[in-house]
């Protein structure tokens, strides 16, 4: 009769006879230290800080809007005064009148209309042909000057001329043309954006030695919160850094949508270059005359990357110390903050007033992370903490609108479902359970000319 006996087990260890003598030996490890329990710490260390960078259009007033179509309709009021383009034919100084040429494309200049040449010689229109506003042929104009003659040199070669007002005669008729009111029809298509994150149930049942979060061991459990907030993140930045257009990806059309980003590089105000850098009051004074020139609000925050707000700290301190700068901290305008400075602090903004405006700063994580636009060529951006008056309904809104699908209870701002067969999901037979993510959003800004690119 054979028997088979199970091997010796000894964990590798060789069994050897120890002296009682403890001079003999250095210490029980030698001996069983696989079995000596690790000395862990469970907390997960954040090594970057808190790693998220969405919250930036909730700070800054931006609204939630549901849509029902697959693309946002919205309209911009234009400007309420036109220039006209008129190429003078020959330079002139002492001469009684001048005729030029008006561009093509839509001019509004009718006779007797008074406009400035050279930016204050004071004209009145004369046979202004074709007749009739918003022509869309070349024109052609005599210019002749109310005090009977130019007075200064007028170079030949085209301006741009104010539409200042009109001079009629004693008993002349009523103008033959009007000018109809115009707006800008806008529209921003919405994006899709998608994610998954899927484990095994082996893995879902494994205990590790790291505490994700109160109290649980479970790594993919970690797994899913960092995908969810990857998500969301990227939903944040393309809503910022988005561009409409349509490409072909795998064989099927991929539709984009504008950006906040693009949206002021199309018909904003951009700053780039060394004009980026705020090195003294006279960086921040430029960018104020462009404001006043857009009718801007009032208040600002200006959301930028850390060099930036260095400069800007160090702009207002050297103009603290100067005398008569007219920077100050003391009189700034709060509200946005419902009039609390404090709340400004405990968000994290510094304030500072000048030229009738009020800025708050504060760093922007998305332009610090290296990983994400720290290295890019964007440096910040200054919005406006106002809201907009659409001119079709009269009703205000917010300068920035996040828009989401939704239609008779479904929404698709931000779903998310599970597919699989473990951790109580029974509807696939797959031995795993799949995260999913999706949503389909667009971001609109009104009046983008008064929002400020920083590069």
């Amino acid at each position: 009769m054979a028997i088979s006996t199970p091997p010796v087990n000894n964990g590798g260890k060789t069994p050897s006879f120890r002296s009682l003598d403890p001079a003999k030996y250095t210490s029980l490890g030698d001996f069983i230290n696989t079995v000596n329990k690790e000395d862990n710490r469970d907390l997960l260390i954040k090594t970057y800080g808190n790693q998220g960078i969405t919250g930036f259009l909730q700070m800054t007033g931006a609204v939630k809007a549901s849509g029902t179509n697959d693309e946002v309709q919205y309209w911009e009021e234009s400007r309420l005064h036109s220039k006209v383009t008129v190429t003078l034919a020959t330079a002139a100084s002492a001469a009684t009148s001048v005729t030029g040429s008006i561009a093509s494309g839509g001019h509004v200049l009718r006779d007797n209309d008074v406009v400035l040449v050279n930016g204050s010689v004071r004209c009145i229109a004369d046979n202004v042909l074709p007749s009739g506003s918003y022509s869309t042929a070349t024109g052609s104009v005599t210019l002749i000057p109310l005090a009977g003659s130019f007075g200064e040199a007028i170079s030949a070669g085209a301006q741009d001329l104010p539409i200042i007002g009109n001079l009629h005669a004693q008993g002349s008729d009523q103008p033959g043309q009007f000018i109809e009111s115009n707006v800008i029809r806008r529209v921003n298509p919405y994006m899709i954006l998608k994610e998954t994150f899927k484990v095994s149930g082996s893995q879902a049942t494994n205990i590790g030695w790291i505490n994700v979060g109160n109290g649980d061991y479970r790594w993919y459990v970690k797994g899913e919160m960092d995908t969810r907030q990857r998500f969301l993140d990227k939903r944040e930045m393309m809503m910022l850094l988005g561009e409409n257009g349509t490409v072909t990806v795998g064989g099927k059309s991929v539709g984009g949508s504008e950006g906040y980003f693009a949206a002021i590089e199309d018909r904003g105000i951009v700053v780039s270059g060394t004009d980026g850098d705020f090195n003294a009051l006279g960086d921040i004074d430029a960018i104020i005359t462009e404001l006043d020139k857009q009718g801007a609000a009032p208040e600002y925050a200006i959301y930028a990357n850390t060099a930036t707000m260095l400069q800007l700290d160090d702009m207002v301190a050297q103009g603290l110390a100067s005398a008569g700068t007219g920077v100050t901290t003391g009189a700034a305008a709060f509200g946005a903050f419902s009039n609390d400075p404090a709340a400004a602090v405990r968000l994290g903004f510094s304030s500072f007033r000048r030229g009738g405006y009020t800025f708050h700063s504060k760093s922007w994580k998305l332009l610090n992370d290296p990983t994400l636009l720290g290295s890019s060529d964007f440096k910040g951006a200054m919005i406006p903490l106002t809201t907009v008056v659409d001119p079709k309904s009269g009703n205000r809104a917010a300068a920035l609108e996040m828009n989401y699908k939704a239609a008779n209870g479904y929404s698709r701002e931000m779903e998310h479902w599970m597919t699989g067969s473990i951790l109580g999901v029974t509807n696939t037979n797959e031995d795993s359970l799949q995260f999913n993510y999706r949503s389909e959003c667009n971001l609109i800004t009104r009046a983008a000319n008064q929002h400020v690119l920083i590069k």
